[in-house]
């Protein structure tokens, strides 16, 4: 079982037995809210998006989202685009994969992005987390959940940032508005 992150906390990447992890999967899931009609209650599709941002030295070098699914050097790999979620009951709706010894030298921070690409606020969403998962034996290492609701339309998730030889992830967990992860790019910043 993971650790339940809340929002500025970090952990360490490093395996129960000392050794690093090789590969990490950040899922992220979610269901649309139910919406009272007239005669009974309905849902409408949420398509929520996704992204991971490279960065080496406070600049971005890389993304990963729904329209450039596998990094310029392989690291790191989106599984594909969900456009109505769903699963939020545990199961990932969109997942990114990072093969962390693959990361190139340079990039020092990863930064996990979810937004709204159909503009609907997170106070139509329900059952939303964002979890770290060690790809190699698929044991969920931490989980954030995405409360709260609100009128904002995307969140900053999580980062992976190298620590000495190692990565250190750390919830963010901060309200942004944006459709796609170029509108973020102000929010991100300050996570650096």
């Amino acid at each position: 079982m993971g650790i339940d992150l809340s929002k500025g906390q970090a952990i360490s990447l490093q395996k129960q037995d000392g050794g690093s992890l090789s590969a990490v999967r950040m899922g992220l899931g979610w269901q649309a809210a139910p919406r009272r009609g007239l005669f009974r209650s309905r849902t409408q599709e949420i398509d929520l998006d996704a992204s991971a941002v490279l960065f080496a030295d406070k600049q971005p070098v890389d993304v990963v989202f729904f329209q450039h699914l596998v990094s310029d050097d392989g690291s790191v790999r989106h599984t594909g685009d969900n456009l109505v979620g769903g699963a939020g009951q545990g199961g990932d709706d969109e997942a990114i994969l990072v093969d962390l010894p693959r990361v190139p030298v340079h990039v020092d921070t990863i930064v996990f992005t979810v937004n709204s690409f159909t503009g609907q606020s997170f106070a139509e969403v329900e059952n939303a987390f964002c979890r770290l998962v060690d790809e190699t034996n698929g044991q969920e290492l931490a989980r954030y959940t995405l409360t709260g609701g609100g009128a904002y339309t995307a969140q900053v998730m999580a980062k992976v940032s190298r620590h000495g030889a190692g990565w250190v992830m750390t919830a963010i967990g901060t309200p942004a508005t944006g459709r796609t992860f170029q509108d973020l790019m102000p929010a991100l910043i300050p996570h650096l």
